[in-house]
């Protein structure tokens, strides 16, 4: 039995006097609306209207229960009421997570603009170069660089980005052509500390590791792309990272032949079904937008 359901077809039979205007009003028959009635009354355990031919009255049960039917019913609507309200203007807390550069570059720009337009919003944004789990650390929402391992999240994708090696036109002066990985072996190097001192590569395929020297490991992107970018070393950044300085001619582009495949950018969530109005109209707002912003690694 639908208890709301049944709790919203005693009211009416209250408020309309008979089971047969009842039964008009909803637009149901009277044999369903007697048996809605006394389905609700086996459930309870006790009587809720004497009712002959002529008029119906209220138990003393019957009277409780109806004050606490429409009670119940008129904080149901108030919920539902505000809930549709949120599809149209969506307020609440969001809570996402991203890379600490890319979050930097291009996710807290856009986070300060949504907040702007949707003033009912508020947001917890969480820069950090580690893989959260969503569901145990209370996320709405995270954006992902890379490809997703967990098959039960929902991916939407943005774009995409690759590992590139980068040097300074004043360090390629002194160092010399880089044709092929193995001549990173003899060359200072720049190690972004989380892809470490084995870097990645392919050739004609295969994959390719090479193991370089590295004269200077920073934790942070921007301190590895400046020192790159003052001629200090060779560096292996994510394209998007070193975007500007390679648009420029801050940075030259080594070994494009070598380049492991691309990585995905995307927004990710844990469920599919019945997601929230203020996740989803992020979603919708900032996706095109972002999509917008990744520079293209080819």
């Amino acid at each position: 039995m639908d208890r709301l359901k049944a709790m919203a077809t005693f009211v009416r039979i209250v408020e309309a006097g008979s089971l047969s205007a009842a039964a008009e009003g909803a637009g149901q028959s009277p044999a369903a609306v007697v048996r809605a009635l006394a389905a609700l009354e086996r459930h309870l355990g006790v009587r809720l209207l004497n009712r002959n031919t002529r008029r119906l009255a209220l138990t003393d049960e019957g009277a409780e229960f109806l004050a606490w039917s429409r009670r119940i019913l008129a904080e149901f609507d108030a919920v539902e009421h505000g809930f549709d309200a949120r599809r149209h203007s969506p307020g609440g807390l969001l809570r996402l997570t991203a890379p600490v550069e890319f979050g930097r570059r291009h996710v807290a720009p856009l986070v300060n603009a949504f907040l702007a337009a949707h003033p009912a919003m508020r947001i917890e944004l969480t820069l950090a170069d580690r893989v959260a789990d969503l569901l145990d650390e209370g996320l709405d929402l995270a954006l992902r660089i890379g490809r997703l391992p967990d098959s039960s999240m929902v991916a939407v994708p943005l774009g995409r980005t690759r590992l590139v090696v980068c040097a300074s036109p004043a360090y390629l002066r002194e160092a010399g052509p880089v044709a092929h990985p193995s001549a990173l072996r003899g060359l200072a190097c720049i190690a972004f500390a989380p892809h470490g001192r084995h870097w990645h590569f392919q050739d004609r395929g295969a994959p390719l590791t090479q193991t370089v020297s590295a004269r200077l490991v920073a934790n942070q992107v921007q301190a590895a792309s400046l020192a790159c970018t003052q001629g200090l070393g060779i560096a292996r950044l994510l394209h998007y990272q070193v975007a500007d300085e390679l648009a420029d001619g801050r940075l030259l582009r080594l070994l494009p032949a070598f380049e492991p495949p691309d990585l995905p950018i995307q927004l990710v969530y844990p469920h599919a079904r019945l997601l929230s109005p203020r996740v989803r109209q992020f979603i919708d707002w900032a996706a095109p937008r972002l999509a917008a912003a990744i520079p293209d690694p080819s």
